[in-house]
Parts: structure tokens; C-alpha cells; sequence
């Protein structure tokens, strides 16, 4: 074998190495560390071994070769010092991928319908950079009644924190209006298998917004503190029917037709540990997009807003929540919907702990008023949990509806939930 040979293989030898290394290193665990110090360390004595062949080399006379391995040599130091860069970064990581989410299966049989299994996957990505940037995101992945797969982003932000109590929020995110969206949804949190009436789609809570988004918390003395979420954000759209708004989709749409801004948020005060007094507000303008099931422009604007309340409190094995929230539109004479509305729901739940806390039973009511006596709808829910673990837990629940003759909203019906939290 001659000097060009032997080079040959040892520099492929080394770029294989490389090869072999990188896909490690994006793995931040201390074997691979070791391994990787491992493989550097055997580098570095092939690397003086290449230095004593050139050095015989050169007194040997061997001066067609000596370009080559000269070449070879360098491609190898600069292969050595960025493994070296790379495992002194993964060593001393500033940034941090966690991966969290939930998922549920539930069988549902409504009085005078068809009995069903669904299925939800919700993952949730976390990706923080030092202690000053954070970006999460979250999707919804659900099998419709075709059998196709819908894929949704419920919310996907870049967090900056200001300082220890204060962060600035950028992209799509939950509602701060009320409690329930942006704390309570998530069916492994959610207490019942299904939401109140008037907290879901076309209902009287808003979903989720794009905009920016303040959020902060404010001590007062040793126990109290204040909290509190501001926002601007591109508001809901109308849909109008039959001339009049039939629903105010506030789903966080990364346009605004009407070019006109919401502003809202949410204030929050706990007195004492456990206890939770909140008020939330929104204003701004909003237009019809949507008009008798077709894309409408140039509708003029109209005011919209949003008042709510809720409360929540928890003492020894018992949970009490309750929340009110209501959304107006004003008419529009010049609209091709003229006619306003109010959308206004409450409800107030309890939930007993007992078995050891492994037993759980729930009970809610709820009042959900729309313009459309089709919508409108009074629930009594009850459901009985076990709890595998605190983010584990299988639901019972029954709904005794009240609603439109001959609707959906006047079924009772029966639900099952196996929900995890992980």
C-alpha cells in the first residue's frame, strides 16, 4: 500500500467518523458525551501519528505525496475542532425540547341518536432558549365522522420573559377571557367529560386570538397576589344568516377584514391561597365575512364586546367553580345582517374527593342563552372519576339536556372517558 493509499483510507476513515458522531450529538445525554470524548481522544493520537508520517515523509523525498497528506492533516484538525465546539455546546446547553401534551378516547350515546367512539390527541411542544425565550405550541388532532383526520393549531406563541413576573406573548393564543379555555380544557384537567354549553364553537366564550398578549403576576403582602393577561389582537368574525349574525367565530384568524383591533384580558385576584376572583373584558369592532354560507366582503363594522366572570375555590377534598360570560354585537343598519345579538352563558360546578382521592364526583349546571332558540340550552351533568393518577383517570359522565324540541341540545345522553395527561 502507498503513502496515497494509506491517506486515502485514513481520511475516509475520519470523515465516516464525523458522519457517525453528528446525528449523536443532537442527542443531549451524558453516554453520548462520553462517547463522543471517547472517539476525540483516539482522534487526536491518529493525529500525531499523521504528523510523524509527514515528517518521515519529507525525509524520504516523498514530495509528490506531501501536498495530499498536508491537506488531509488540515481537513482532520478542522474535523477534530468542531466535534470538539459541538460537545462543549451539548455539554453546557442553553437551550431545552420538551414534549408534553394529552389524549382522550370517549363513547358517547345520545338519547336519540347513534352511539359513537372518538378519539383526540393533543401534543404540546416546548422549546426553551436560555431563561429569556420560550416558544410552545399545541395541536389538535381529531378523526371526524368520515373518517378523515383534522389537523388544528389550538394556540403557538413566543414567550419573552421580561423579568420574573412578567412575560410578552406573540402568535396565536387561548383566550385569557374567562378561566375555563385557557386553564380548565383539557380533558384530562377538565373534571366532566365534555365542556359547558356555550364554551365551544359558536358559543358565548371566545376560543383563542392572534395578536400579543402581556401576562404578569403581582404580589400584595405574604399570601395575596394579583394576576393578569392583556391583549390586542385581530378580534372574531360574523357569520350572517337570514339577516341577522348567526355566530360570532372568535377562533384567533391570522386576518383581520376589517382591519379594526380587539383589545381584552382578564384580572384576577387571590386573597388568600386556593381562591380565585376574576373579571374579563373585551372590546373592539367586528364585520360579517361569511354571509348565508358564502365569503362576504366590505360589511361595515360593528361594536363588539365581551364581559365575564369567574371564581374558584378549594378546601380539603372539595372544588368549586363557577363562570359567566357573555358576547354582544351591536346592529348595523347598513349590514347584509342588520340584527345583533347577545350570546351569554354561566355555569357552577362542584367536585368531591374521596377513596383516597382516587374516587371523584362531579356535578355542574349550566345556562347557555343565543339568539337562535336552537342553540339555547340548560344542562345538568353529572360524572363520577377514577383517578389512575393525578393525569390519568377514567370518566363517567350523564347529561340531562334541556333544550329546542327535536334538536341535538335536547338529548340526553351518556359519556365514557378514558383521558391522559402526560
Amino acid at each position: 500500500m502507498n503513502a496515497t493509499q494509506k491517506w486515502g483510507i485514513v481520511a475516509l476513515s475520519w470523515l465516516m467518523l464525523f458522519t457517525v458522531t453528528t446525528p449523536a450529538l443532537a442527542q443531549d445525554s451524558s453516554s453520548r458525551i462520553a462517547d463522543l470524548e471517547a472517539k476525540m481522544t483516539s482522534m487526536a493520537a491518529e493525529l500525531a501519528v499523521l504528523k510523524d508520517e509527514l515528517a518521515a515523509a519529507k525525509a524520504s523525498g516523498e514530495r509528490a505525496n506531501l501536498e495530499a497528506m498536508q491537506a488531509d492533516i488540515n481537513a482532520a484538525k478542522q474535523i477534530a475542532e468542531r466535534a470538539t465546539q459541538s460537545a462543549n455546546e451539548w455539554k453546557d446547553a442553553t437551550s431545552v425540547t420538551h414534549l408534553s401534551g394529552y389524549a382522550s378516547a370517549d363513547y358517547v350515546s345520545p338519547e336519540n341518536g347513534n352511539a359513537a367512539f372518538i378519539a383526540n390527541f393533543n401534543p404540546m411542544f416546548h422549546f426553551l432558549l436560555g431563561d429569556k425565550l420560550l416558544w410552545e405550541a399545541e395541536l389538535e388532532i381529531e378523526v371526524e365522522e368520515n373518517g378523515d383526520t383534522e389537523i388544528g393549531l389550538e394556540y403557538s406563541t413566543v414567550d419573552i420573559f421580561l423579568n420574573d413576573s412578567m412575560t410578552l406573548m406573540a402568535g396565536k393564543f387561548l383566550s385569557p377571557i374567562g378561566n375555563f379555555r385557557q386553564n380548565i380544557h383539557p380533558s384530562w384537567i377538565n373534571k366532566l367529560p365534555s365542556a359547558p354549553p356555550g364554551f365551544g364553537h359558536d358559543g358565548a366564550a371566545p376560543i383563542s386570538e392572534v395578536g400579543l398578549q402581556l401576562r404578569g403576576v403581582a404580589p400584595v403582602g405574604d399570601n395575596s397576589r394579583f394576576t393578569y393577561a392583556a391583549y390586542i389582537g385581530n378580534g372574531p368574525k360574523l357569520e350572517g344568516e337570514d339577516g341577522e349574525i348567526h355566530a360570532i367565530e372568535a377562533e384567533g384568524f391570522a386576518g383581520d377584514p376589517d382591519d379594526e383591533k380587539v383589545f381584552g384580558g382578564r384580572l384576577a385576584f387571590l386573597p388568600i391561597p386556593r381562591l380565585e376572583l376574576a373579571v374579563s373584558a373585551a372590546f373592539g369592532d367586528a364585520a360579517v365575512v361569511e354571509n348565508d354560507g358564502a365569503d362576504f366582503e366590505g360589511d361595515p363594522t360593528r361594536d363588539y364586546k365581551v364581559l365575564g366572570f369567574d371564581a374558584s375555590y378549594q378546601w380539603n377534598n372539595f372544588d368549586f367553580r363557577g363562570e359567566y360570560i357573555k358576547s354582544e354585537v351591536d346592529d348595523q343598519e347598513l349590514s347584509v345582517a342588520p340584527e345583533g345579538g347577545e350570546w351569554e352563558t354561566w355555569y357552577a360546578q362542584g367536585a368531591y374527593k374521596f377513596g383516597q382521592g382516587k374516587w371523584e364526583g362531579v356535578v355542574r349546571f349550566t345556562d347557555f342563552d343565543s339568539p337562535h332558540p336552537d342553540d339555547s340550552q340548560e344542562q345538568w351533568a353529572f360524572g363520577v372519576n377514577y383517578l389512575i393518577t393525578p393525569s390519568a383517570l377514567v370518566k363517567f359522565g350523564y347529561e340531562i339536556n334541556d333544550g329546542l324540541a327535536g334538536e341535538i341540545t335536547d338529548d340526553d345522553q351518556w359519556i365514557a372517558q378514558i383521558a391522559y395527561g402526560y
